[in-house]
């Protein structure tokens, strides 16, 4: 029988029968002793300087734990639920309690277990080496809150601290080391979301998300970050108030820096240590879920940071990301990317988003930077890229990659994936049995750019720029669109979205509410990022708190109020949200009206008898006596006026509802004679009664 025992002057084995000596056969710790005949059970006393002593099973004495089976479902990338193989996992071997290690690392030399409970030892406990490059031990005694890192060493024997890329939990940043946790226990209390969200089309459904940033929405005293439970007690019902009828948090997966935003993860199976435990996110996320609002998280596949505890070079080679930098390095951010053709690289990623939906009942997956995936010379000149083997530009591995995560998303009931994709990409929201990436909804770039371009001018000028409100409609049904007014476009120089709009004080808030009434009267799932919805004027900063003082002036009161209407409208109304995607949804009235700056259009339900007229005029002069074409005799309620005294408009409007008259305009057999308020949308509902439909 042998141990290894480094430092130790001398040991014995414990046996029932009683204590044998060892013999120590070399200096660093190796002992041995003769046993006459097969006892499986015994401990280890090791003896070291002072006489200190200490007494151990054996981790040796213990079979492997892992099965070959699930080593070969890794191996061929199909192990759906690696996490559940690899990491630290407590659990009782022979009716011992300990927990048991586990890593991929198949070039390494050597791999150890180093932690709390081995005083970070790098060589008192080394792994075992199956089949597939997995290292595992299982460690009796360890526990859980441990912390720990895997001491690898590389073929050329140098030896590097790397932390768990399955780990469960991990140390407070600046602090790097992974913990021991285990898959995290929770009873939950959302049966009944959980239910109605698998029973839900949610191409069909309002979704209006509040992007949020949580280190940055509200601090605590002192600019103390909130934790996770503290968040479900201020944010949610901030949320549910506004009627927004989800959450989008930027990644909230274990990252070291917090100038990423969470974009640069080194911890892909943790929720971060700053707000809590993984319980206590499981409770943020369950509390949402009894208030009826959805969890959306930001997931990072296409690149993971340099630092040298994470997954760069892991085991002393180009483990989880290309060797050739042409292929494994993103040059725009200074980051490595994955090798989405390694079976156990995809293995990784895609066990990550089911760990996400199935462990912490994730609504939906926002999949980050799906460009700089799909194309190879992205961000790339001449000679900087390889083409893929038919001498194209697409990669098809990550391609492929995208394809498999769609589908497997999508066996999650109720579960969606969006898609951060600018590019012209065919079929980015077709299935993926038709050819497509799969994607549930993408986000509408080319929309976003061309309305804050658009409202950037100044009124006099934007009869030149009409075009940038109407080119969206050629082609808004080409796939399924969320309109995004997010994070990238309120930082770095690019000012707030109130900061973005021309003329004083009352036509910056005018404007706002009229690119937020327009915003969502267009077709297409809604996102706005924290901070816009309360007119702050500052660009986001992630290390200070959003201005909620401002909401003690009128304007930025007001404008809250302007946001929280538009989403009550939104949700109670089908034609604003049931027919996003096609073009039966939608119709001009009138987009020709450019030296005005005037526009018009209807959105219907299923129900074509059921619809909204938008009239919106975009200078801030009143227009009187403007006819519009509408589809049925009879009266329009105005359901909304951005220029309503109660949003912080100059109270231009029609009185509360216009009677429709038997007069033929823009080729509808109604009309209503109106005032168009300055820099203001209005919303129109026809009364049920009186007339008939009419396409």
């Amino acid at each position: 029988m042998r141990a290894w025992l480094p430092k130790a002057l001398k040991a014995e084995v414990l046996l029932e029968s009683g204590p044998v000596p060892m013999q120590q056969l070399h200096d660093a710790g190796f002992f041995l002793a003769r046993l006459e005949g097969q006892e499986a059970r015994y401990r280890v006393r090791g003896v070291y300087g002072d006489g200190v002593e200490h007494v151990t099973d054996d981790p040796y004495r213990f079979p492997p734990v892992i099965s070959d089976f699930d080593i070969h479902l890794h191996s061929e990338g199909t192990l759906e639920q690696a996490y559940g193989m690899l990491g630290s996992h407590i659990v009782t071997c022979e009716d011992v309690e300990g927990v048991r290690f586990a890593v991929w690392a198949p070039s390494a030399q050597n791999v150890s277990v180093s932690g709390d409970f081995n005083y970070w030892n790098q060589t008192a406990h080394p792994m075992r080496l199956r089949n597939g490059g997995v290292w595992e031990l299982f460690l009796p005694g360890a526990h859980r809150g441990a912390a720990y890192k895997y001491a690898i060493t590389h073929r050329g024997g140098h030896v590097q601290l790397k932390s768990d890329p399955y780990a469960f939990h991990s140390e407070v940043p600046p602090l790097q080391a992974s913990v021991v946790w285990g898959i995290p226990r929770y009873e939950w209390n959302d049966r009944e979301w959980m239910k109605r969200r698998g029973e839900t089309d949610w191409l069909k459904a309002p979704i209006s998300v509040y992007e949020v940033h949580l280190e940055s929405w509200l601090h605590g005293e002192r600019g103390r970050l909130l934790t996770y439970r503290e968040l479900a007690d201020t944010l949610i019902p901030y949320v549910k108030d506004m009627g927004f009828t989800h959450i989008e948090m930027l990644p909230i997966m274990e990252h070291p820096f917090s100038g990423s935003w969470g974009y640069q993860v080194t911890g892909y199976y943790a929720p971060t240590s700053r707000f809590g435990k993984p319980e206590d996110f499981m409770a943020f996320v369950d509390r949402c879920h009894q208030e009826g609002v959805g969890v959306i998280l930001d997931w990072v596949p296409a690149h993971f940071p340099r630092d040298s505890h994470g997954l760069a070079r892991f085991d002393g080679t180009a483990l989880y990301e290309h060797a050739d930098p042409r292929q494994g390095e993103h040059l725009d951010w200074g980051t490595l990317i994955f090798n989405f053709g390694r079976h156990e690289v995809r293995t990784f990623l895609l066990a990550n988003a089911l760990w996400w939906l199935r462990q912490y009942h994730i609504d939906g997956l926002r999949v980050d930077a799906v460009a700089s995936m799909i194309y190879l010379d992205y961000s790339r000149d001449a000679g900087e890229w390889i083409p893929n083997r038919y001498g194209g530009r697409e990669n098809l591995e990550a391609i492929e990659f995208l394809q498999r995560f769609n589908e497997l998303v999508h066996r999650e009931p109720g579960a969606f994936s969006i898609a951060e994709e600018a590019t012209s990409y065919p079929g980015v929201c077709r299935p993926v049995y038709l050819g497509g990436l799969g994607f549930t909804m993408k986000w509408n770039m080319g929309w976003m750019h061309d309305m804050l371009q658009y409202f950037s001018q100044d009124p006099v000028y934007r009869k030149y720029h009409h075009n940038k409100i109407t080119f969206s409609m050629i082609y808004a049904f080409s796939e399924n669109f969320m309109l995004p007014i997010s994070h990238d476009e309120v930082v770095h120089l690019k000012r707030s979205l109130i900061g973005k709009m021309p003329g004083d004080e009352w036509q910056r808030f005018a404007n706002v509410r009229a690119f937020l009434a327009y915003m969502w009267g267009h077709p297409g799932k809604k996102l706005l990022f924290m901070g816009q919805e309360i007119g702050q004027y500052e660009e986001w900063n992630e290390k200070v708190s959003l201005r909620w003082e401002l909401l003690a002036f009128d304007y930025h009161h007001k404008l809250q109020h302007t946001m929280r209407e538009l989403n009550r409208i939104y949700v109670g109304e089908p034609a604003m949200h049931c027919v996003d995607f096609e073009y039966t949804g939608f119709d001009w009235v009138d987009f020709s009206d450019v030296d005005q700056s005037a526009i018009s259009f209807l959105r219907f339900a299923a129900d074509r008898n059921d619809y909204l007229l938008f009239v919106c005029n975009f200078t801030p002069v009143p227009r009187h006596g403007y006819r519009i074409g509408v589809p049925r005799a009879c009266r329009h309620i105005e359901l909304f006026n951005s220029d309503s005294e109660q949003f912080g408009g100059s109270n231009t409007g029609n009185s509360g509802f216009i009677e429709a008259d038997l007069k033929e305009w823009h080729g509808r057999a109604a009309s209503l004679m109106m005032t168009l308020p300055p820099l203001a949308v209005m919303i129109f509902k026809p009364e049920p009664e009186g007339g008939l439909a009419r396409d």
